[in-house]
């Protein structure tokens, strides 16, 4: 189930069409989910207002979906005895941290700094008090960035990849020395898939990248060497507000409970996906001109 917004892309899902039934629609409208929950078993919520750019511009859009959407997936798994709840979460509800000290850990206390990770640390609580209230059978993963092949290019990694190759500068925010914790997305749909399959009910699980910690800065430079372009075109730009200093994820406890561990580390993800937008340029186009947001038109006729 997608709504479709701006960032929503059917054709990412062509490959996969004939094993899943597809619903547009949005998580916020309670009829529509009340009458979809009560064919299925497990709920898996990714949904969210994620791109924090966007989210200063128009917090609402983002607390709507992210606290109320939740909301109503929960209380249509509770009125029909959900086997199990999984909701994807954030690094980005515990803050920041210093350069170089400590890592987020599922202990870490909850410290958000703009709409977007507030409205996911709400969005967490709920899922949490209707476990403890209801009984609700529930997991949770809070996660650090992601990437890979399909992401929107609005992100920073998919973004700076398209401009490189249309020799077009990349925009670096600030210093350029703010740090995140890369996760490929193959390895977070694996860490889900093990929370699923072996995590305990009411446990909150962090799912952190292979070694992929690294500041924008570097993370730029690594992009730049793949795409054959010098430090030239790197453009300082005004910092955006609330910008956190450095996400850090301590993964230990998936580890030792079911063994999940990230095995795409930053350098062999980034090339992988690097090769994956220059064999794609086709999806690529669609998204800058718009046209992908038709294809559900053509394929659905509405």
């Amino acid at each position: 189930m997608d709504k479709l917004t701006y960032a929503g892309n059917l054709r990412n899902l062509e490959s996969i069409a004939d094993k899943i039934k597809f619903v547009k629609g949005d998580i916020c409208d309670r009829e529509l989910v009340l009458s979809l929950v009560k064919d299925i078993d497990t709920i898996v919520h990714f949904a969210a207002e994620s791109h924090n750019d966007r989210v200063v511009m128009d917090p609402e859009a983002c607390v709507r979906t992210n606290v109320l959407g939740t909301f109503t997936l929960l209380d249509a798994a509770r009125l029909n005895g959900m086997k199990r709840f999984h909701h994807v979460s954030t690094d980005e509800v515990f803050g920041h941290l210093p350069l170089g000290e400590g890592s987020f850990n599922e202990n870490t206390p909850y410290a958000p700094r703009s709409p977007y990770p507030a409205s996911k640390a709400a969005s967490d609580h709920l899922v949490r008090a209707y476990h403890i209230t209801y009984g609700l059978p529930i997991t949770i993963s809070n996660c650090s960035n992601n990437y890979g092949p399909y992401h929107f290019p609005e992100k920073i990694i998919p973004l700076f990849i398209c401009n490189l190759k249309e020799g077009k500068k990349v925009p670096v925010y600030g210093d350029g020395l703010y740090v995140r914790d890369w996760i490929h997305v193959e390895d977070h749909c694996s860490g889900i898939e093990a929370i699923l399959e072996k995590g305990r009910i009411g446990e909150t699980y962090c799912l952190g990248g292979k070694d992929s910690e690294i500041s924008n800065l570097v993370l730029t430079k690594k992009l730049l060497a793949l795409m054959g372009r010098d430090e030239s075109f790197i453009e300082h730009v005004k910092d955006r507000p609330g910008h956190d200093r450095r996400y850090s994820i301590d993964y230990s406890k998936a580890k030792k409970e079911f063994g999940w561990e990230p095995k795409i580390g930053i350098d062999e993800g980034l090339k992988m996906t690097v090769d994956w937008y220059a064999a794609n340029q086709a999806w690529v186009d669609e998204i800058r001109s718009g046209a992908y947001q038709d294809y559900y038109k053509k394929q659905y006729g509405n």
